[in-house]
Formats: structure tokens, sequence, C-alpha cells
């Protein structure tokens, strides 16, 4: 099932940190003094909007649906809705300067606040009649919360580019008052079915309401994964992300500004590489989506948009060439049990556990009787993780410690011998390493180091594989 078109249009996706500077693009992006239609715009929330929605992502500060799943006495969501309620006007005001579009933005953002803390309410009262446990409905809240960031930008933009002669579309797939059960294909399908691409540019929301519930399956990546089914069904030209910065060589503050380079162009297995050290050029399951509809993604500088930016496809790999240095800080798990040999079990186990526990693992290795996992995950989760792996095997000795990642990635490794060579520029630096490995796939070799050692292990990677350059290819980067 798919949208017919003429395959003539682009879907195009701007994140949070970009759109609160979203009157910064009218013209570079959008194109407002000669609009460019043929092009959908896939918007995610203003920035930090969803941290206060749910919870912030990177340090666990709750919002409104953490205040909501645990059911204080003092009903603390209602307070953090309005101080929601308020950044969003706030980001709002910052981006429209007309009476009128000022106006029809408060209703619209107290028509939506209002209807959730309602929704809410009824919900908290209906659970406690003792029939009806709040658990069970935690999932659609998250999902019901979430919709309200995307819905209220793009209402914003939409309003912005009509205001500046651009023949704007609200597309709004987050399901708000629509008792219709749909699928996320036919969630878009409905919403686009009448648009003309030719003549008018639709502003999607990023998340869409479907009976598969992205938040369950993707929680934050599922703006990209409604971007790139929006993409793959209506079989787009080509999709694009907009970032504030460029893919690069690595991380400048790392390895110094006038030594990284723009990638360019590379794969898809070496975006799914980068998802995996937390660096996502886009959300793994959203790249497969692409991939299987051979659409090739394109990840620009919003405000750069002279630069062509990096392609990423299905292109044949140039051989023996690294493209990236980056990595992640992780807590290495180590089961250490001596009747481990020749039984089975013991990883089945483990995995089970992190599964339970909801700790991503990033690697492993194994030997005759010691497992180790190389986690991405709270200390206070890994903790917990470890407490009940000590009860499913009492006999084994468990240890935690405190690791980090530095990753080689690149289309077609083969010839460089990144793991000697690496190995060598790392004894001479004086990092001791604690584990290295390299798939048969040759599109990454990882260097596992202490925590300490990670910021100088990236530099030295990258001052062997790259070498250093004055041509200063980046100028706004991550």
């Amino acid at each position: 099932m798919t949208l017919k078109t003429a395959q003539s249009h682009t879907v195009e996706k701007i994140g949070g940190t970009s759109m609160s500077r979203v009157t910064e693009l009218l013209q570079p992006l959008f194109r407002v003094d000669n609009p460019e239609y043929n092009r959908i715009f896939v918007v995610s929330a203003f920035s930090e909007i969803t941290n206060l929605l749910l919870e912030h992502k990177k340090t666990g500060e709750p919002g409104v649906y953490a205040h909501f799943a645990d059911e204080t006495e003092d009903h603390g969501w209602h307070g953090a809705l309005s101080r929601v309620e308020a950044a969003m006007r706030e980001a709002q005001e910052a981006v429209l300067d007309h009476p009128a579009d000022r106006a029809e933005a408060r209703d619209f953002l107290r028509e939506r606040i209002e209807g959730a803390r309602s929704c809410l309410i009824d919900l908290q009262r209906l659970c406690s009649y003792g029939h009806f446990r709040l658990s069970e409905h935690m999932g659609k809240t998250r999902e019901l919360l979430s919709g309200l960031g995307e819905a209220h930008s793009a209402f914003v933009t939409t309003a912005l580019l009509r205001r500046h002669g651009v023949d704007a579309r609200l597309i709004d797939l987050s399901g708000w008052r629509d008792d219709r059960e749909m699928t996320l294909d036919e969630r878009i399908l409905d919403g686009l079915s009448d648009v003309d691409f030719a003549t008018e540019m639709p502003i999607v929301t990023g998340y869409a309401q479907c009976s598969e519930g992205l938040m369950s399956q993707f929680d934050r990546g599922y703006s990209e994964v409604t971007f790139s089914q929006i993409a793959a069904l209506t079989g787009a030209r080509e999709a694009i992300i907009h970032k504030e910065f460029h893919l690069s060589s690595a991380d400048p503050k790392l390895v110094g500004a006038e030594n990284v380079r723009k990638l360019g162009h590379t794969n898809y297995d070496v975006a799914d590489q980068l998802a995996n050290m937390g660096m996502e050029a886009i959300h793994p399951t959203a790249a497969k989506a692409l991939r299987q509809a051979e659409v090739a993604l394109r990840v620009t500088n919003a405000f750069e948009p002279e630069d062509p930016g990096t392609l990423i496809d299905e292109a044949p790999a140039e051989q023996g060439v690294a493209e990236m240095v980056t990595g992640l800080e992780t807590y290495a798990v180590e089961l250490f049990e001596q009747d481990m040999v020749g039984v089975k079990g013991y990883d089945a186990n483990t995995l089970d556990l992190l599964k339970r526990h909801n700790i991503r693992i990033v690697s492993k290795v194994t030997n005759a009787n010691t497992i180790t996992h190389y986690v991405d995950a709270p200390l206070s989760r890994v903790r917990e993780f470890e407490k009940d792996l000590g009860k499913r095997y009492p006999n084994a000795e468990i240890n935690v410690r405190a690791t980090a990642i530095a990753s080689v990635i690149g289309r077609d490794l083969r010839g460089l011998h990144v793991l000697e060579r690496g190995l060598g520029a790392l004894r001479e630096a004086k990092v001791d390493v604690i584990s290295a490995h390299q798939t048969t796939r040759t599109v990454d070799a990882q260097f596992v180091i202490s925590r300490d050692d990670f910021e100088k292990t990236v530099k030295v990677l990258h001052d062997t594989f790259m070498g250093r350059t004055d041509d200063k290819t980046i100028r706004k980067v991550a």
C-alpha cells in the first residue's frame, strides 16, 4: 500500500534544536522568497519540550509522564503540565510575531493542554475504583503526551510559513480526538491522501498515533521512524535530515576543529554502527525502512544550505578507508563462573535479565568461563541488574567496571590493519587497552579502555587513521 507520486519530492526532517531556531531557517531551508514545493517536512517538538513532557533524556529528571506514573498524592504532574504549557508558549511567542498568529497559537495550545489534563484526571479517577490499573494505561498515556509536542511545533511552523507566503498545510498525525484505529501506514496515507505536493508544503507531526504504538517500540526515536515511513510509502526521491552540524570524522572538541572532515558519502552499515555508538545519524529501524525502499538518506547542516551534506546509500564501498572515530562511555559487566564451560543457558539468561532491566548492549565478548557485556545504561540500573544476576548465579563472580569504547568505523576497513595499528598507536600513547575486537564484516573495530582514557583514545585513533589536516571542512559541528 503506497501513495502514488511522481517520485520527484523529498521528505525532510527537522530536529528539536533546529526547530527552536526555525525563524532562521525561513530562507535558507524553506526558501520563503521563492517557495519550492514537492517537499514534505516532518518536524520534532521544540527543544526541551519532549523532555518536559516525558523525562529528561540524559539526566532522567521527571516530566509530566514520570510524575503521573509516580501517582504522587500532591498530583505533581499538574504543575509539570503547567510548566510545559509555559515553555510551549514561550517557544511559540519567540517564533510568531503577528498578533493573529499568536492568538491562534495560544488557543491551539490551550485546547491541547487542557484536553490532556482532563484526560489524565479522568484516567486517575477511573483507576481509583480498583477494577482498573493505572499501570495498564501508561503506554497510551506516554503516547498521548508525546504527541502534544510535535502537534504544537507543526501548528506553529505552519502558521509561520503561511504568514510568509508559503502554502503550508498542517498534517497532524497525532490522532487527537480521532477514535479511528489505524496502523502507522494507514495513519500516514490518510493524512497525506489529498495533499497536492506540487502546490502545497505539508508540515507533518513527527509523532503518529497508530495501533503498533510508536513509543512502546521505539520510544524517543519515533519521529525518525515516522519520517522514514513517509519517505518509503510515498516513494520519495530522497530523505533528508537537517541537523545543526555536519556528520564529521570525529567530535572536534576531542580532536580539534582543524582536524575533522565531513563524511560526504557513506552507507547504511556505517549509520548502524554510529547508532550503536550513541551517535545516531538516524534510528536503525528508520534506516532499515529507507534501505528496503531504496531511498537514499542525506544528512545536512540546516544552516549551511549550500553544502550538500553527507549522502547515505547503498553504493559500493571504497576498500580500506576509515571514515569516523567515535565512541561512548559504558559499563563492563563481567560474569565469571567456573562451571560455565560446556553448559548452555548462561548467555540466554543474562540477556533475558538485561532486557528485563531495559539495558542496552553495545558489545560483548565471551570465552570458556566468562561473559562480559559492555552496556549503555545509568549506573543505578546496572547495579539492579548486577544484583539480580547474582541471585540467578549465586556461585558466580560478578564485576562491574566503568569503561568506554572507542570505535574506528568505515564502509570497508579491509587492508587497514586497524587492530594492529590502533593497538600500536595506543601503546605508544601509554593507553592501557582492556579489550579490542573486530567483526568479519570489517565495518568497525572497537577498543575498550578505561573511561579516563576515552578522550585521549579518540584523538590518538583519529590521528592514526585520519591524519591531520588544515582543511576546515567543518565549520559548525555538534
